[in-house]
């Protein structure tokens, strides 16, 4: 079955557009069972050579359930000789990700620039721009690293384009909190510039935002991994300033009662077990899931065990307050800048549901995100990259150093009464953050494994105090 036109006379056939999408890194979805690909909707925001379409793809799996992916698609004739993230060729022209080519991108940041608003039947496309200078129509573009489920491409070395890959109905949180944050005084994030969004029968949705570019920034990641090499004391101090960063924000999500997005909510005497009750059901799925890896023997079976240590932990109450958070928040969504530390990628877990990503929770999740990420560091290190294996205290000593400066800058009514039931709710939710480790693991990056699943191992050989 052809798609709809792509601004020339090419069309993709399902069988194609299978074998390329399931080969990206983006597809967050690469362990389950796709039944097929198709492509629901296209807008033409260029029809003369080369042509540029938004497409919307869906992405059916034998369970009967479904994922949107938004795929920009560049259209170019033979005499081009174009050969980079080709999707196919046919008919004298040749498809392609419109995000490996430089001409594409910059029609997109002079749309985004000017505010324009491209319709195509009953679908349109519509860009903001609320920043300073746009980029230049021939500005020069480059895509950064390796991603996993997103594209960005940095302009001028001053703007960074955000695509999104995976789309949902509704405001993507990483616009919605970048706004809110902005607004509230929260200075520790990359200044919103503009955005773009797809309006259509199938849905309205985000499918991108541009932000201000930090030449000279190293992620926390980075930091970490040098910091087990030198074995020096700096990085602990950092992770105390992180804390402190990542206190005010919380406080700054939980500035505004009258917004009901945002404004901060009691916890129910039913939060804990709901919680519990959630992250239960979540280790019987993944563990009835698991696939015959090699990787996975240490864990194999053990469902029951891990279960029985959440229960262990389930009998406190939450306290505090729910609020707004990052969602996916690790050393990786940080940059240490020339001004200090900047938080980015607001969007949460791409594998949770929109509406799973926009819920209040306390804010010791995200702090239960970094401090898994800690631990994350040093078993990456070991365990992929060859360094040295982290000292008998270099953990414990990093966790305290960042919950440190955390809990001076927190406001406290954010967060349960007493140092015990800190502890407990922290451990639940990095039991929760493990198992959506080994399962975004399986499903994008297999050569991982032995992370989540030696921490999981490790967990459950712990003594529970």
């Amino acid at each position: 079955m052809a798609t709809r036109d792509l601004g020339s006379r090419l069309a993709i056939s399902e069988e194609v557009l299978t074998e390329w999408i399931s080969a990206q890194r983006w597809f967050g979805s690469k362990a389950r069972d796709v039944a097929q690909f198709n492509i629901l909707d296209v807008v033409v925001l260029r029809r003369e050579p080369p042509a540029l379409a938004l497409t919307i793809v869906e992405a059916r799996f034998g369970a009967g359930t479904h994922e949107l992916y938004h795929v920009p698609i560049g259209v170019r004739s033979d005499a081009d000789h174009w050969d980079r993230e080709v999707v196919c060729a046919a008919e004298g022209f040749t498809a392609y990700d419109a995000l490996a080519d430089d001409q594409q991108t910059a029609l997109l940041a002079l749309l985004m620039g000017t505010g324009a608003r491209i319709e195509d039947g009953e679908s349109s496309v519509e860009f903001w721009w609320e920043g300073g200078r746009p980029p230049a129509p021939d500005t020069p573009a480059r895509k950064m690293g390796v991603e996993q489920s997103n594209t960005s491409i940095v302009f001028e070395e001053r703007l960074v384009l955000k695509v999104f890959r995976k789309v949902e109905p509704g405001i993507n949180p990483e616009l919605e909190m970048l706004r809110f944050l902005a607004g509230h005084g929260f200075a520790h994030i990359a200044k919103l510039e503009g955005w773009f969004q797809y309006s259509g029968e199938l849905m309205d949705a985000t499918l991108g935002v541009m932000q201000q570019f930090i030449p000279g920034a190293v992620d926390g990641w980075r930091l970490a991994q040098d910091a087990l090499v030198d074995q020096g004391t700096d990085f602990f101090a950092r992770l105390e300033d992180l804390g402190a960063v990542t206190g005010r924000m919380h406080a700054a999500l939980a500035a505004d009662s009258e917004d009901p997005d945002f404004a901060p909510e009691e916890p129910s005497d039913e939060n804990v077990s709901l919680l519990s009750a959630t992250i239960d059901e979540q280790i019987e799925r993944v563990f009835l899931e698991l696939p015959d890896h090699p990787a996975l023997a240490p864990i194999a079976g053990r469902g029951p065990d891990l279960r029985d240590r959440l229960q262990m932990l389930s009998h406190i109450g939450i306290g505090g307050r729910l609020i707004r958070g990052h969602g996916d928040y690790h050393l990786g969504q940080t940059v240490l800048g020339p001004d200090g530390w900047v938080v980015l990628d607001f969007e949460g877990e791409p594998g949770r549901p929109l509406r799973e990503r926009r819920r209040k929770h306390s804010p010791l999740r995200d702090v239960a995100g970094m401090l898994r990420s800690i631990s994350n560091a040093a078993l990456a290190g070991e365990l992929l990259f060859d360094l040295p294996a982290a000292s008998a205290d270099w953990e414990s000593r990093a966790r305290d150093f960042f919950l440190r400066g955390y809990l001076a800058e927190v406001d406290q009514a954010l967060l349960p009464a007493g140092k015990q039931a800190i502890e407990k709710l922290l451990s639940i939710f990095e039991l929760e953050k493990l198992l959506y480790e080994l399962r975004y693991e399986l499903n994008n990056r297999p050569d991982w494994l032995a992370v989540p699943v030696t921490a999981i191992a490790r967990l459950l050989d712990e003594p529970f105090a």
